[in-house]
């Protein structure tokens, strides 16, 4: 169906801006939550949904840019998802009412998919083996600046200009990313007439067990990284009595956390086998979530610092173990990797958005709402990589 064009596997810098951009489109607007929430009259459970189905259209985008990717070429694919990235980003600009605004969101988010699908499947067939891992580690530790910046540029602002601006640049940044994409984006497949039909490839990966646990650990390691985002908001604007300002300053412990637990997993990668460091990630961001929950036995005057710590810890164990289960996810898959892509990012999003849903669920007003919710995922998570490196 397919075959690698070695010599033209893109830049690292424009795979991380492409696979990177989706993230700051989500995390941006973290802290304008509570100023959303007034806006438009809503409660913050509500407003919570604007994350939410977010990945819900998320889950469906990459599953149709992967399958899309197979028929017309990577290039052409993310050429027209950038497109709907910016008209959902535009809409979201325009949008007046909350329905409308989820509506937005979801055209942003359709778009905005492509960027993930497409980068790693160009990931997955242009490396092998530890270069592999080493390039996804790479990514992964350069990626850890967008949730530094997305907090950050949303939190600034909305405290000095409003959240309506928020929208504003990201239109400007789907323009900047697009015409990168345009001009810079070399095809990485020969396409045939032939497309390999889609079920026989559900079949194989539906009998793939492997494949289950790997789509549990990513979907439930991103669901955990941006539930924080979606319950973050309140706990330190509202119970700890942050600005917007100062919470986006927090996305740059979030960075550290995850820029150092990305490149320990490049560090052990040569060292020790990846099954094995993602079961280390995964116990750290157990440990992570249980500090969470104590922070709440402490004076009230160092419980904002404790849980910033908990956090760090947290996301360090995730940031850990990320890069090795994307890595090892569809090696069984190489004969089909645009479409498995597709299906397996699509499943795995869709775990991300039930996960973040949940948050919004769980979500009773207090500190230790998201602390005793991150302990329940990370168990599930801890189960699920003992059981992966039992398998080695």
């Amino acid at each position: 169906m397919k075959k690698n064009i070695g010599n033209h596997v893109p830049s690292l810098v424009l795979l991380t801006i492409l696979v990177g951009f989706p993230q700051i489109s989500e995390t941006i607007f973290s802290p304008t939550l509570p100023a959303v929430a007034s806006a438009f009259v809503v409660s913050m459970s509500d407003v919570q949904l604007v994350m939410s189905i977010y990945f819900v259209a998320f889950a469906l985008g990459v599953f149709f840019f992967g399958r899309l990717s197979d028929w017309i070429g990577r290039r052409k694919a993310m050429l027209c998802g950038l497109f709907f990235y910016f008209v959902g980003s535009v809409l979201c600009l325009l949008a007046k009412e909350m329905d409308v605004l989820l509506v937005a969101r979801f055209v942003q988010a359709f778009g905005a998919s492509v960027g993930s699908v497409i980068t790693q499947t160009i990931l997955r067939e242009s490396f092998s083996g530890v270069q592999r891992h080493q390039r996804f580690a790479q990514i992964s530790a350069a990626l850890a600046f967008t949730p530094a910046i997305g907090p950050l540029i949303g939190g600034f602002t909305d405290y000095y200009v409003g959240f309506k601006w928020v929208f504003v640049l990201l239109i400007f940044m789907s323009i900047f990313v697009f015409c990168y994409a345009f001009f810079r984006l070399p095809e990485t497949v020969q396409l045939s007439l032939t497309i390999q039909p889609i079920r026989p490839i559900i079949t194989r990966m539906w009998r793939n067990s492997r494949l289950w646990y790997y789509g549990v650990l990513i979907g439930g390691i991103n669901g955990l990284l941006f539930s924080y985002y979606t319950e973050a908001p309140f706990i330190f604007t509202q119970l700890f009595e942050l600005t917007s300002m100062s919470y986006g300053l927090q996305g740059i412990l979030v960075a550290c956390a995850t820029i150092a637990g990305a490149y320990l997993s490049k560090y052990l990668v040569s060292k020790v086998v990846p099954e094995k460091i993602i079961l280390l990630g995964i116990a750290i961001t157990l440990l992570g979530a249980v500090l969470s929950a104590s922070v709440v036995l402490l004076p009230t005057t160092i419980q904002m610092s404790a849980m910033l710590i908990s956090i760090f810890v947290l996301l360090f164990g995730m940031g850990t173990a990320l890069p090795n289960c994307l890595s090892l996810a569809l090696v069984d898959f190489q004969d089909v990797l645009g479409s498995a892509s597709a299906l397996f990012s699509l499943g795995y999003y869709l775990v991300v958005s039930l996960v973040i849903y949940g948050m919004s669920i769980w979500h009773n007003g207090t500190l230790l709402a998201m602390p005793l919710y991150f302990i329940s995922i990370s168990l599930v998570l801890f189960i699920v990589s003992l059981q992966v490196w039992r398998k080695i």
